[in-house]
């Protein structure tokens, strides 16, 4: 009985975090960028009644050769955004709500070489009532012109 009550438990658990995890909104993944031009990063984070309080977002770039990219959890590369995550509602224009997220305008490295490169996200909350941490990555791939 409790195992069953521990399983139970740890899936409630679960479910809190994935109810939290946050998607790379925007750029999409294959998008062309420039070496040195700016582009937004939108982190989106799914609506929920479970109360979270967000601690922080990084965002790094990283170009990637012929072998591919380590995952984000390995290497960020150059770190293009460090700090603060204040996700808000808001509406597109054409009536579309969508779901909270916040932009973030950063710089692609100048020295950033041409082909596949990796935008990489580190997320961090804290979820529930207990404030349980959600640590998590994430990325998208890029293709440097």
């Amino acid at each position: 009985m409790k195992f069953l009550g521990s399983l139970a438990l740890s899936a409630v658990f679960a479910a809190t975090a994935l109810a939290q995890a946050v998607d790379i909104g925007a750029p999409a993944a294959g998008t062309t960028v420039s070496a040195g031009s700016n582009i937004t990063v939108e982190i989106d984070r799914p609506d929920s009644l479970t109360a979270s309080t967000e601690v922080a977002v990084v965002i790094g770039f990283l170009s990637c050769g012929a072998s591919g990219c380590p995952p984000p959890s390995e290497t960020l590369g150059t770190i293009l955004y460090n700090g603060p995550y204040d996700p808000e509602f808001s509406n597109d224009g054409s009536g579309v709500n969508k779901p909270p997220h916040q932009n973030f305008t950063v710089t692609i490295p100048s020295s950033a070489s041409s082909g596949p490169a990796q935008l990489g996200v580190i997320h961090l909350a804290l979820v529930g009532l207990s404030e349980t941490p959600l640590f998590e990555t994430l990325n998208v791939t890029l293709n440097v012109a």
